[in-house]
């Protein structure tokens, strides 16, 4: 069940690197829905690989094909199936890789686990399943979006040592995909794209973090103990290939502060009650407080690198090895709509329980009274 994600809103995403396909099935969303193939592509072309000189040059069109689940342009409540057919495989690259391991790659603990393995491409492990992620989280955002207007914003906040001025606030869709590497801040996205192409000419890679912020949340989403809001996101976001870290709010910073400095007072202010400051980031108890939900994901840097690296073989024969094919020498300025995908589905998931719990049932005073 490792590919099976959500309970009410539920994926499974399926296929390989260099397989024929990749893809997702949806399993539990409202019927009623409007939703198009458009709606599903214009996710997929920001997470697609050959959209800037910064990414991998392999040239795939990522077409969704919607094949269930769908009459006159509303969803039927019925299984979602949709269909990415690849169509710039090149295993040939990889024949090298059939014998040997690639450092800090999944190959060996793939082996171990499986017995065998697909080595074109790294097979299941490639950051190419995520196609089915980024398609099933369009679909959980129009369901967020017409159930209450919450909006989702991932960005790059980071690269190596260059990082977005701590200050900075004008974050925007709009400032975010201004540019390839998706920093909103024109200064530090140029030096951040100077640095990618320079690590990529001498065959390496870079990591890196991603903040993702939602507003529009009501407050009361989350289950404790054990599926507390934040709980889940962590989770969901590291099951993203690459990603080695995730804090909410103050995160790993707030442990330098007292309890004085960290709190955040309450107040009543525009007909409900707010927080003066949000360091915990938009969550209390592991239930949504309904100030900004924000959160930070950290990418290592890119396994596969164009260097010759000590490795063994299946055998345990000691061997090196030099990587090929297309990589991505900065997976960040992809895996920000991959960060809004799997932020949808979490949030979709725990929008709906709440509505399950709180408005499926309704109690007559003598029931209560009983």
């Amino acid at each position: 069940m490792g590919s099976t994600y959500g309970t009410l809103f539920r994926i499974s995403t399926w296929g390989e690197s260099h397989g024929g396909s990749v893809g997702v099935v949806i399993d539990g969303c409202p019927p009623g829905l409007p939703l198009t193939e458009a709606d599903i592509q214009q996710e997929l072309d920001r997470r697609r690989p050959g959209q800037s000189d910064i990414t991998t040059p392999r040239k795939e069109p990522d077409t969704v094909e919607i094949l269930s689940g769908l009459h006159e342009g509303r969803t039927l409540g019925t299984p979602i199936a949709m269909n990415v057919r690849n169509k710039d495989a090149r295993p040939s690259a990889y024949a090298d890789m059939k014998s040997a391991y690639r450092p800090s790659h999944a190959d060996f603990t793939y082996d171990a686990k499986y017995g065998r393995r697909m080595a074109e491409g790294g097979g299941r492990s490639s950051a190419r399943e995520t196609i089915g992620r980024v398609a099933a989280g369009a679909v959980a955002r129009k369901v967020l979006d017409l159930a209450g207007g919450v909006e989702i914003l991932a960005f790059v906040e980071s690269i190596r040592d260059i990082r977005l001025p701590a200050n900075f606030s004008a974050i925007s869709r709009a400032s975010v995909e201004a540019t390839p590497v998706r920093c909103p801040d024109p200064e530090t996205a140029e030096r951040m794209i100077e640095l990618i192409k320079q690590v990529r000419s001498e065959g390496d890679s870079v990591g890196g973090t991603i903040t993702c912020v939602c507003t529009g949340l009501p407050p009361g989403l989350g289950e404790p103990v054990f599926d507390r809001l934040e709980a889940d996101l962590a989770k969901a976001m590291l099951s993203i290939p690459a990603t080695k870290g995730f804090e909410v709010g103050s995160g790993f910073a707030g442990t330098t502060l007292l309890g004085s400095e960290h709190n955040d007072p309450f107040e009543y202010h525009g007909g409900r009650i707010r927080t003066r400051t949000n360091h915990a980031g938009g969550v209390l108890g592991g239930i949504s407080s309904g100030e900004p939900l924000v959160f930070r994901t950290a990418f290592k840097p890119t396994a596969t690198i164009l260097r010759e690296q000590a490795t063994v073989t299946q055998g345990g024969e000691a061997t090196t090895l030099m990587g090929k094919g297309r990589h991505d020498a900065c997976v960040l300025p992809r895996a920000v709509p991959i960060i809004e995908a799997m932020t949808a589905l979490v949030l979709v998931e725990h929008w709906m329980r709440h509505r399950a719990q709180n408005h499926s049932f309704t109690f007559s005073q003598s029931s209560l009274q009983k």
